[in-house]
């Protein structure tokens, strides 16, 4: 029998008859997933100066990151590369409505970054941003001030080394 579970990263819904491995939207591990009624995905927290200035920055990391998955999405020169950018690049989009949430904004704007045509160079610049935001995140969490923050930063952590393995194998 199908069930309502929500992740407790980004709040988002899904139905299933057990959770996912993955959270279908932003990519958190399972145990961030519980039934919808028992999970908690408060995004109303008070930021010090410090947790502030971190999330505005990852705001913007993940803005960066998406625009960047999804030009080479649409221009790189592999079939699989496509699907893996057009993926990461959702996964991405989700990080960025998550700090949008928590910095209580309406909307937030796309970024232009640049890409590549041959896939090999997109995997590159994904691999070196995907270092940069999991060095990023960590110094974050650890720096934070605020449980619920720290979880995030903590949890995206491990997103974003998932998504740093998926380009390193792809670079062997």
């Amino acid at each position: 029998m199908a069930k309502l579970w929500r992740c407790e990263i980004c709040g988002d819904p899904y139905i299933g008859e057990t959770p996912p491995d993955n959270c279908p939207f932003c990519g958190a591990h399972r145990r961030h997933i519980k039934e919808a009624r028992e999970a908690k995905a408060n995004f109303d927290v008070e930021l010090n100066e410090q947790d502030k200035a971190n999330v505005e920055r990852a705001l913007q990391l993940e803005i960066s990151n998406a625009a960047f998955y999804f030009c080479a999405a649409g221009k790189t020169d592999d079939a699989e590369g496509k699907l893996l950018f057009k993926a990461l690049g959702k996964v991405e989009q989700e990080h960025a409505g998550i700090w949008r949430k928590i910095l209580k904004l309406d909307s937030i704007s796309a970024g232009n970054d640049a890409c590549f045509v041959k896939n090999r160079e997109n995997l590159q610049g994904s691999h070196e941003r995907e270092t940069r935001a999991i060095g990023f995140y960590r110094k974050a969490a650890a720096e934070s001030a605020n449980d619920r923050v720290r979880q995030i930063f903590d949890a995206l952590v491990e997103v974003e080394t998932d998504h740093l393995h998926l380009s390193g194998e792809r670079l062997k």
